[in-house]
């Protein structure tokens, strides 16, 4: 696989409410944390791999640069606001720090995809997957525009960006759409993995 002129952002701010805040980025899958599995993936396809986050120290062992929120309180749009205004490529790939089957060949579509517009995600039957998606770094001021106007839920996005669409037909070519959305929200979600 050919390293792209993308960088790539692993979205790690969370407060893992659900999982009774427990660090899903390190939760074991396959034997391995997901987030070491993660970078080994986009650093195939990326060439600078970055994680967002507030508290740079929970990453010290993993070698990588950590970016913190650059809007307070903004939630998963605050953080794929922050990567792409602190974008050195032209594109961004965003993935969700629960998000343990990454796929270097779907990462390497949406980027294909976002080439179309101010991005490309994945489109699923449960909807678009913000947190699973190449943007356009130039698409950053509207990102902060929305967060300005109080649209901090990550799908309002698609009413503020021309985003293509990878949908479950094509994803399911690279794969079980079921396995390579798998997100860990619940400890039950880590139970149906393992």
């Amino acid at each position: 696989m050919t390293v792209l002129d993308v960088d790539a952002a692993i979205l790690a701010g969370g407060q893992a409410t659900r999982f009774g805040g427990r660090d899903k980025c390190r939760l074991l899958v396959d034997g391995c944390a997901i987030i070491v599995r993660q970078i080994e993936v986009l650093q195939r396809v990326a060439r600078r791999t970055v994680v967002i986050a507030n508290d740079p120290a929970r990453f010290a062992d993993l070698d990588i640069e950590v970016r913190p929120d650059l809007v307070a309180g903004a939630g998963a749009v605050g953080g794929v606001y922050t990567a792409l205004a602190s974008a050195r490529s032209p594109y961004v790939l965003v993935v969700a720090c629960d998000l343990p089957f990454l796929d270097e060949r779907v990462l390497s579509r949406l980027v294909e995809l976002a080439r179309a517009g101010d991005g490309a995600w994945v489109r699923s039957a449960r909807g678009v997957e913000p947190l699973l998606a190449c943007y356009r770094a130039s698409a950053a001021p509207a990102v902060r525009r929305a967060i300005d106007a109080g649209q901090l839920q990550a799908a309002a996005l698609a009413g503020i960006l021309q985003m293509l669409a990878l949908d479950e037909v094509e994803l399911a070519t690279y794969g079980s759409p079921d396995r390579l959305l798998a997100n860990l929200n619940t400890p039950d979600d880590l139970a149906r993995v393992q």
